[in-house]
């Protein structure tokens, strides 16, 4: 494969590395009460994803921890082609980030079986240091971004200059629709493809990365997708 520009991907965790989305799989399995009209706000953006997850990990009491953490990993299932994908983009001197709305007690728990340096997965961080769990937002927005993301992806992707960088997102849900309008390819599923519809944004659907793989190597993956 050849780039007239060095390519850079940022990739999306749950319900795109991962199949399910692991925090609602989380909240859904510990059930506490008062937690579904919470994800309603999120998904219907009456919330902000950073008020949102914040007010659900708050649900969690801290002394469940060691439970919860077994729960998520043990439970998670990546998605196909993950790995493939991962020596595709070293092969082909493509950079590769985890951007991620999760949470680092599982998120690097799961990933450690995959070679990605530590500095190249953007998440959220937590405290189990009170009675309940607090999220902590060590990439949240900045002045250039009013969304209250919580980590915030178009900061990330701000970073890496679009005249030096051919920059790719993966992706499917709320956390991924602003930084889709700002990269130049969108491989989309699920939420990202009904909001690149309504936002009238070129995407590319994919059910796994096998399917992304395949677009990238042919010969119109040079130009907007």
């Amino acid at each position: 494969m050849s780039f007239t520009k060095q390519p850079v991907v940022f990739c999306d965790f749950d319900g795109t590395i991962t199949v399910n989305d692991n925090i609602v799989a989380i909240i859904q399995h510990f059930d506490p009460p008062g937690w579904k009209p919470i994800v309603d706000d999120i998904i219907g953006e009456r919330k902000s994803v950073r008020q949102g997850v914040g007010e659900l990990f708050r649900l969690l009491p801290t002394t469940r921890r060691e439970e919860i953490t077994r729960f998520a990993i043990d439970q998670v299932q990546i998605r196909a082609g993950f790995k493939e994908f991962l020596q595709f983009c070293k092969e082909n001197d493509i950079k590769f980030y985890v951007t991620s709305g999760g949470i680092d007690f599982f998120i690097y728990p799961i990933l450690e079986q995959f070679d990605i340096p530590v500095d190249h997965i953007y998440c959220n961080a937590s405290d189990f240091s009170g009675s309940q769990i607090e999220i902590l937002w060590p990439h949240a927005c900045d002045e250039m971004c009013q969304n209250d993301c919580g980590m915030c992806k178009t900061k990330i992707i701000r970073s890496f200059d679009p005249e030096q960088y051919d920059r790719y997102l993966i992706g499917d849900s709320i956390t991924d629709f602003a930084g889709a309008k700002l990269v130049d390819h969108v491989y989309a599923r699920s939420h990202l493809i009904t909001k690149c519809e309504q936002l009238g944004l070129p995407h590319v659907p994919y059910t796994d990365f096998f399917d992304i793989m395949k677009h990238m190597t042919e010969p119109k993956a040079g130009a907007k997708v």
